[in-house]
């Protein structure tokens, strides 16, 4: 009778849990835990899948080696998250203001060329300070440099 309490105190399960954590019981394991992950059990250690000679050696070639989900490897995946949406944050933000900048610009020019168009007399102002208007000639080589501009604000 001893002999058989006995034999039920020394079953026990062994596995690996989510985190990869060696977990020990005499009670089996959630059914959440996959069958694979199960190291022993009542009755005897749980034999490992057979595979063919060409798995086994690719497996032994490259093992995996998976880091076990800790906090620090969380905290790593956290701020690598971060710092990959700040990154996306700091571009849109410089699209945007390039693509403000950009309308703002093409704003300017179509004035301008409104300007050089109207027929009004316009002048510049040089180095020394002092106003001269432009010719006629000149009016037109302002007119296509605005043109040229503009063709890139459609």
């Amino acid at each position: 009778m001893s002999l058989a309490f006995c034999a039920v105190a020394h079953a026990q399960y062994v596995w690996i849990d989510d985190k990869g954590n060696k977990q020990f019981s005499d009670m089996p394991p959630p059914k959440s835990v996959p069958k694979d992950k199960i190291l022993k059990a009542p009755g005897g250690v749980k034999a490992a899948p057979a595979v063919d000679d060409k798995a086994a050696s690719a497996s032994q070639a490259a093992p995996k080696l998976e880091k076990p989900v800790t906090l620090a490897t969380k905290n790593e995946d956290f701020n690598k998250r971060r710092a990959e949406q700040a990154e996306k944050d700091k571009k849109a933000e410089q699209e945007k203001t390039a693509a403000d900048d950009k309308a703002k610009n093409c704003e300017r020019a179509r004035n301008y060329q409104q300007s050089l168009s109207s027929g009004a007399r316009l002048s510049r102002t040089d180095k020394n300070g002092e106003r001269s208007f432009l010719s006629d000639a000149e009016r037109q080589q302002e007119l296509d440099t605005a043109k040229k501009a503009l063709a890139d604000c459609k």
